[in-house]
């Protein structure tokens, strides 16, 4: 029986990645020990790990290096991969949404929007040209994506946001939400039909999981 081989996205998702997978019956010990080894494995289930860059974990998927990924919606969005997004895994969760200025909430629509700044391109081009049909440019900055708005280097801003915080410290707003965000598995397409019964049984059993958790969340806020 050959590995199965998981990318897990390197960062914030990492720990909860790996508390999901012990959940489910998944070996992780090797993940949780301080080691320079890049390939490290779980023998009695033949599952194979390693850790990327987020928005390499989808490349390594859709090309077979990977038969299954663990990785936000946000990067699936981004970078736009041929493969199976196949769980909602239900934690990380945010929203990706256009923000700015106070003062545009509400007018959008009667807003000439011409620089957008972001550090998710594509996600904003798919939005400006899809959803509002209107020719923008799009500057992508890799820091505090909060400050274009605030020296003019555009009127609006594309990124994820969790709390609002920042936003609101800030004095920006949300203006538009583009698409709820969490973490997802994503699977190869070949290996899909290839390991099919293993690859599913350990949906099966992450699903499980993810429901228990739901449901003692349910509990806790009744």
């Amino acid at each position: 029986m050959r590995y199965l081989t998981i990318a897990l996205s390197k960062g914030r998702l990492t720990d909860l990645s790996i508390e999901l997978l012990e959940e489910a019956g998944i070996d992780c010990s090797e993940l949780k020990k301080n080691t320079r080894k890049l390939i490290l494995t779980d023998e009695k289930n033949r599952i194979r790990f390693f850790l990327a860059k987020p928005s390499d974990v989808p490349t390594y998927v859709e090309y077979g290096a990977a038969d299954i990924g663990i990785v936000g919606r946000d990067t699936l969005l981004e970078e736009g991969r041929n493969l199976y997004e196949v769980l909602d895994l239900g934690f990380s969760a945010c929203k990706m949404c256009v923000a700015g200025p106070k003062e545009l909430d509400g007018n959008m629509d009667s807003l000439t929007i011409t620089r957008v700044a972001t550090k998710y391109p594509e996600i904003a081009k798919e939005y400006f040209r899809h959803k509002r049909r209107e020719s923008v440019e799009i500057i992508k900055l890799n820091g505090s994506v909060e400050l274009a708005p605030l020296v003019g280097l555009s009127e609006v801003i594309v990124d994820l946001v969790e709390t609002g915080r920042t936003l609101k410290e800030n004095g920006l707003v949300i203006l538009d939400v583009i698409a709820d965000i969490s973490a997802r598995m994503i699977v190869n397409r070949v290996s899909m039909k290839m390991e099919s019964e293993r690859i599913s049984r350990i949906i099966k059993n992450l699903r499980s999981c993810i429901e228990k958790r739901n449901e003692m969340k349910a509990g806790i806020n009744i």
